[in-house]
C-alpha cells in the first residue's frame, strides 16, 4: 500500500510574514520559576475580586438559567457601561455601545471594518503590538509618528501626513497612559488630534484599557499629591470621529474576556456583521455577571482599591529608578496605567542586556524593540511593569537591573 501524498497547503499570501508577537514569545521565556519580572503586562490576581465577582456569578445561574443560551447583547450591561462612561466624560446612549470578547476584538472588527488590504494606516513608532496583529492580515502600509515621553503623540508629524493628501484608513492612539511608554497625551494635543480628525475625516481608533487607573502626580521625593482630574478621552471631544474601546480586563480581570467599543450608532449593524464572522457573540454569562456584580454596587470601592495599590507600586518603580539607575538614563513617569519606559545611553543593546539580566540576576524586562513597528528602533530601550510585584520585590528588582546595566 502507498502512503498518501500530502501537498503543501496553501495559505493565504499575508502568513508568509506571520510570527507571533515577539512580546508573547519573550512573556513566556523570562517567566519561570524564581525570575523577579518586570515583563508582563497583566493586573495582580491578588487583587481580583473573586469572591464578590463569584457571588454575582452563583446569582446569574440561580436566577437567570438562559445566560448559559445564546443571546443577544445584554442590555443591563450596557446601561453600566453608558455609566461608567459618564464618569470618564464621555458621554453616550446604549444604542452606541457594541459589547466584545475583550478590547482586542475592538482592534480585529475595526481593522476590517475600516481597512483595505495594502491602505495606510497611522500608528506611533513605538506601539502596543495588539494592534500590529489585528491590521496584519490586510498587510497594510504605516504611517509612523513619533511620541514625546512628556506629552504624547507628535500631532505636528501626524498634520504634516495629512497635508501631503495621505488618509489613512485611521488613527491609532492610546491617550491615557500608553502601552508601553506610559505617557498620556497632553490636553493641547488631544484637541489638535481630533480636529485634524474632522477636518480631514480621517477615523481615530482610541484605545483606553487604563483609563480607570489613574494615580495623581509624583513627586522626587514619592510623595503622592492630590490626584488630578483625568485628562478627558478623545471621545469626549469628538463624538463623531472616535471609535473609543474599553475593557473589564484591568479593572475586573483579563480572564472575563468583555471589553466594550462606543462607535456611531448607524455603524453598529456592520460592526455586528464583523464580530458575528469571528464569534458569533461575547458570552451571555458573563455579560449577565458582570451586571450583576456592577448592580451590587462593588465596582467603584475596587477601583479605588487598585489605584491604591497600583500608586504605591508606581512611586515605588520610580523611587528606585531615581536611586539606582544611570544619570544618562531617563524615563516616563506616568499618572495611570502599568508602565514605566526607559531609555538607556546610546550604545546599550536591551535585547543583549535581558540575557545577562535574566542569567546573572534573575531579573526580566521587554526590550524595546518589541514594540517597534517595521523600520523604526528602541535598541536602548525597554519597558518595565509595576502592577504584578509588590513595593519590596519592586525595589530589589530596580537594584539587581541597575547593577547589570552600570556593569553592561
Amino acid at each position: 500500500m502507498f502512503a498518501p501524498t500530502h501537498p503543501e497547503i496553501q495559505l493565504a499570501d499575508w502568513t508568509r510574514h506571520m510570527s507571533r508577537s515577539v512580546l508573547r514569545q519573550m512573556i513566556a521565556v523570562v517567566s519561570r520559576p524564581g525570575i523577579l519580572s518586570f515583563a508582563g503586562g497583566l493586573p495582580d490576581p491578588a487583587l481580583f475580586p473573586t469572591q464578590e465577582y463569584a457571588a454575582a456569578l452563583t446569582r446569574v445561574l440561580a436566577e437567570d438559567p438562559k445566560a448559559l443560551q445564546y443571546s443577544p447583547p445584554f442590555t443591563p450591561l450596557k446601561r453600566h457601561i453608558v455609566q461608567l462612561m459618564a464618569q470618564r466624560g464621555v458621554a453616550c446612549t446604549e444604542e452606541q455601545v457594541f459589547l466584545l470578547t475583550g478590547a482586542q476584538q475592538g482592534l480585529y472588527v475595526l481593522s476590517r471594518l475600516l481597512l483595505n488590504p495594502g491602505s495606510d494606516v497611522l500608528l506611533e513608532e513605538v506601539v502596543y503590538t495588539g494592534i500590529q496583529q489585528a491590521i496584519a492580515p490586510s498587510c497594510p502600509n504605516i504611517l509612523a509618528v513619533s511620541t514625546d515621553l512628556a506629552h504624547g503623540i507628535e500631532v505636528d508629524e501626524v498634520e504634516a501626513y495629512l497635508l501631503s493628501r495621505t488618509r489613512p484608513a485611521f488613527i491609532y492612539v492610546v491617550p491615557d497612559a500608553h502601552n508601553p511608554l506610559g505617557v498620556s497625551t497632553s490636553l493641547e494635543r488631544r484637541q489638535r488630534l481630533v480636529e485634524l480628525a474632522a477636518q480631514y475625516n480621517v477615523p481615530i481608533i482610541e484605545d483606553d484599557p487604563y483609563g480607570f487607573l489613574h494615580y495623581g502626580n509624583w513627586q522626587n521625593n514619592g510623595a503622592l499629591q492630590v490626584p488630578t482630574a483625568n485628562l478627558p478621552p478623545l471621545r469626549a471631544l469628538n463624538d463623531s470621529h472616535v471609535f473609543y474601546v474599553g475593557s473589564f480586563s484591568k479593572i475586573l480581570a483579563p480572564g472575563l474576556r468583555l471589553g466594550w467599543m462606543i462607535a456611531p450608532e448607524e455603524l453598529i449593524p456592520k460592526l455586528t456583521v464583523v464580530k458575528e464572522a469571528a464569534d458569533l457573540e461575547s458570552s451571555g454569562l458573563t455579560q449577565r455577571a458582570v451586571a450583576a456584580y456592577l448592580d451590587a454596587g462593588h465596582l467603584p470601592g475596587h477601583i479605588a482599591e487598585l489605584q491604591g495599590e497600583y500608586g504605591r507600586r508606581r512611586d515605588a518603580m520610580l523611587s528606585a529608578l531615581e536611586q539606582y539607575f544611570p544619570a544618562t538614563a531617563r524615563w516616563t513617569e506616568p499618572k495611570g496605567g502599568m508602565f514605566v519606559w526607559v531609555e538607556l545611553a546610546e550604545g546599550v543593546d536591551t535585547r543583549a542586556l535581558l540575557d545577562t539580566a535574566v542569567t546573572e540576576q534573575q531579573v526580566a524586562f521587554i526590550p524595546g524593540f518589541a514594540f517597534a513597528v517595521p523600520g523604526h528602533d528602541a535598541h536602548n530601550c525597554l519597558r518595565l511593569n509595576f502592577s504584578t510585584c509588590t513595593p519590596d520585590l519592586i525595589t530589589e528588582g530596580i537594584k539587581r537591573l541597575a547593577a547589570v546595566i552600570n556593569h553592561s
